[in-house]
């Protein structure tokens, strides 16, 4: 199982704490070994298993739009994005369990325009206003096969507090290619110029995987 680079520290430190954990209950109640181990046994795993960072198999062919995160779609609504597209737009919320892969994907190939940090709250990932009050990063992508725009947004959480953007202005993506995490729950939204003619191919509450989903396609 691949593990992103983002991970290597937490899982060290979630190493460390479980082997102490597991000495002092071997030192202090040897009977009770065993039992006083389990829970932090299953966090390391919890711990290891949240850094996932599978392949995905990244569908072919012009006109899609594919998911940049993993999780449930939370929210599809029309919305004036004033950020980078400056227009209307339609917009797609893919909300993060703890369980999922949180290594986020290009939903199009093309040239990274903006990249734009914000401090905010925390508020739940699954509250539609944490769209707009919580911490998050923007980045915005120049689509490479047509004269349009698309906006990724990566928003924390309750329990995410780190936004992690692995791209930069001017770097080139791929349509599925890796650009970042968000750490321990979190929200990743898309937008699109409404102009564009969308057709979204999903609906509240369907299961998404990064990479490899086709949320909509292009006319």
């Amino acid at each position: 199982m691949r593990i992103t680079k983002h991970g290597i520290r937490e899982i060290a430190l979630s190493a460390v704490v479980t082997g102490g954990l597991a000495a002092l209950a071997l030192l202090f109640a040897p009977g009770a070994w065993k039992a006083l181990t389990a829970l932090p046994l299953l966090l390391q795993t919890w711990v290891v298993s949240f850094f996932r960072d599978p392949a995905r198999r990244v569908p072919g062919g012009e006109g899609l739009l594919v998911s940049p995160a993993d999780g449930a779609i939370a929210e599809i609504s029309e919305v004036v994005e004033e950020t980078y597209l400056g227009c209307e737009a339609v917009k797609v919320g893919i909300f993060m369990s703890i369980f999922n892969v949180h290594v986020n994907r290009a939903p199009v190939s093309g040239r990274v325009e903006h990249i734009k940090y914000t401090r905010g709250k925390f508020l739940d990932a699954r509250d539609p206003a944490s769209s707009t009050q919580n911490e998050n990063n923007v980045v915005g992508v120049k689509m490479n096969a047509r004269d349009g725009k698309v906006l990724v947004k990566q928003i924390s959480g309750v329990i995410a507090r780190r936004i992690i953007c692995d791209c930069r202005v001017g770097e080139t993506l791929e349509r599925g290619g890796r650009i970042g995490m968000i750490k321990f729950g979190s929200r990743v939204e898309v937008f699109v110029p409404k102009s564009m003619g969308l057709k979204i191919l999903v609906g509240v509450g369907d299961r998404v995987k990064a990479g490899s989903s086709v949320l909509g396609e292009f006319p």
